[in-house]
């Protein structure tokens, strides 16, 4: 299946036009001609079918011909705090990944020991819906602005909230601490760990010390083993 998503959809929409550029890719490199249907999702949940009407590769017409409710198909809700690395491609990897498992949020934080502090949104936007394409997965994880520890520590979350970290602290592994079909938020730091003041912060605001096994890992792969030890938690 060749997916495509637009945002803007929804069950109301009657036609859809495409822009330049994805009008180009569907006409010229596809070869989609009047009378095909495409696949479309909104990343809200549902996959529509699109009768091609105006084939053109500046600026192609679709009509809505039926659309479908696709549920997540993991019950869980989860949320991971990320400090950027140093090499954008890490974080890449990982939004790449932790989507085509299965995430529901992902916010950059920027911490004391953080070696990139600078995060690019629209990019990482383009990394995230491409995986959910490739993956045939209709639900699009949401991607938050960045935002310093110091700040987000400070949110009340109704959830069950997780911090993994390097130091000597008493820690339960985090496949201990989850249970099936919760609402969790795990914070992963950067590449020099959370500073003991940040740690420190988390505990008072009571988030729960987890060990992501005995090796030491670098950030992008801690925060994939947490999402896919929480997946395979609810499976």
């Amino acid at each position: 299946m060749q997916l495509f998503y637009n945002s803007e959809i929804s069950t109301e929409t009657k036609q859809i036009t495409f822009d330049k550029i994805e009008s180009k890719h569907i006409v010229r490199v596809l070869r989609k001609k009047e009378n095909d249907v495409l696949k479309i999702t909104n990343g809200k949940g549902f996959l529509f079918d699109a009768k091609i009407i105006i084939a053109s590769d500046k600026k192609c017409l679709a009509e809505i011909i039926s659309f479908e409710e696709k549920p997540k198909p993991w019950s869980y809700y989860l949320h991971i705090a990320i400090a950027p690395t140093k090499l954008n491609d890490r974080t890449e990897w990982f939004l790449e990944k932790a989507t085509e498992i299965g995430i529901d949020e992902i916010t950059p934080i920027i911490c004391s020991n953080s070696e990139r502090r600078v995060v690019k949104q629209e990019r990482f936007e383009k990394i995230i819906q491409s995986a959910m394409k490739q993956s045939l997965k209709f639900t699009l994880p949401k991607l938050n602005p960045a935002v310093k520890f110091k700040d987000f520590i400070n949110n009340d979350f109704d959830e069950k909230v997780c911090i993994a970290h390097c130091e000597d602290h008493q820690k339960n592994h985090l496949k201990s601490v989850i249970k099936p079909s919760e609402k969790t938020t795990i914070l992963i730091g950067p590449e020099g760990d959370f500073s003991i003041e940040e740690i420190k912060k988390a505990l008072d605001k009571k988030y729960i010390p987890i060990s992501l096994g005995e090796s030491r890992l670098r950030t992008e792969t801690a925060a994939l083993v947490a999402v896919n030890l929480v997946s395979f938690i609810n499976q």
